[in-house]
């Protein structure tokens, strides 16, 4: 008989329940990981919300665990049995035109349904137990707190994104939105040499990211944003702009921050996906380079790790709470609030 785990899964809105299902066993090249704790993230809470989404939902991709058991063919030599790992869940094919290219974050497999196994949707990482192959594993410091590994996969999605922004010391960056993805936008681009400065309504978010480096933090309800940053910047402009809010004239006004060469880069979503005017004949006349940024490729992600793992980037701001999996309900609701950062599903 085989072998059972617990798993976390959305079984309608605002409907978490802990189900039992078949623990998976590891194939010659995988690896078997115990889960130690998975990290809320926004695909997690609009599922949470909206019960959207094929049912039963297993999310959760911002994973640590502990290595428990190697396949018979696995020879690598970075890690071994007991040690704690970052768990990449995002799937790469490989032979796609994007993964042969080194940009794995455009797979056209990403969203693959990794919990097909299961009977359930999702990447998979509210589990007690996940098989993975061993190029998905990045082992993390003994004297890491394990809850700081959680943040290898965000963390890995902001350096993708600073690294399309082509930061240059002493640059001026605008971080609009003083979320975790904005905060993190801020300390990395600060670990870049740059003078960052942050667009946020909320006053205690502004306080925090001035607690963490920031240089500038304002409220843009108080002002015209754009004339501020041009302030700020002799008239210039940004060199470089992220947005990491989801509204439509916010991408808009990300845009106007630029000055000359200006990079911009849609971090975020942009809901609803509205069309936005710019001017192209400023565009022309100005070079500014307006991209975007999804997800972490290999580099990133293993960038993401290096900085936790030297101690340049500590996330304990960052940290809100951890919750056992048998109170589920209130870690989602913790989650979604305005006032909290990251919340872990111990496992």
């Amino acid at each position: 008989m085989s072998e059972k785990m617990k798993v976390v899964a959305i079984t309608g809105a605002k409907k978490p329940e802990i189900m039992e299902v078949d623990r998976p066993v590891p194939g010659p090249d995988q690896v078997l990981v115990k889960i130690d704790g998975t990290a809320i993230c926004t695909w997690e809470q609009r599922v949470y919300v909206t019960g959207k989404f094929k049912m039963p939902f297993l999310g959760g991709h911002e994973v640590v665990g502990h290595v428990v058991e190697m396949g018979s063919k696995v020879r690598t030599k970075e890690y071994k049995v007991g040690d704690r790992v970052a768990v990449s869940v995002i799937s790469t094919c490989g032979t796609c035109y994007y993964c042969r290219r080194g940009e794995e974050n455009l797979c056209v497999d990403s969203y693959a349904n990794l919990s097909e196994d299961i009977g359930m949707f999702g990447p998979g990482g509210f589990a007690e137990y996940k098989v993975v192959p061993p190029n998905k594993l990045w082992k993390l410091n003994d004297d890491l707190p394990w809850e700081y590994g959680t943040f290898s996969e965000p963390l890995a999605c902001v350096c993708n994104s600073v690294k399309k922004a082509d930061i240059q010391l002493g640059d001026d960056v605008v971080v609009i939105g003083g979320g975790i993805m904005g905060m993190l936008h801020m300390m990395v681009s600060k670990l870049r040499g740059a003078r960052v400065i942050m667009s946020e309504i909320d006053e205690t978010r502004r306080n925090l990211a001035l607690e963490l480096g920031c240089d500038i933090a304002f409220n843009p309800k108080d002002c015209d944003a754009v004339a501020y940053v041009k302030e700020l910047t002799e008239g210039r402009g940004a060199d470089v702009v992220f947005d990491t809010t989801t509204p439509p004239a916010v991408a808009a006004q990300a845009i106007d921050m630029a000055g000359k060469l200006g990079r911009v880069v849609m971090y975020s979503s942009v809901i609803p996906a509205d069309p936005i005017p710019f001017d192209a004949n400023a565009l022309h006349s100005s070079e500014k380079i307006i991209t975007g940024s999804v997800s972490p490729s290999i580099q990133s992600f293993d960038t993401a790790v290096r900085l936790l793992n030297k101690g340049l980037i500590n996330p304990k701001k960052l940290l809100h709470s951890v919750f056992e999996k048998e109170d589920a309900v209130e870690a989602f609701e913790t989650s979604i609030r305005p006032d909290t950062y990251r919340v872990i599903i111990k496992l």
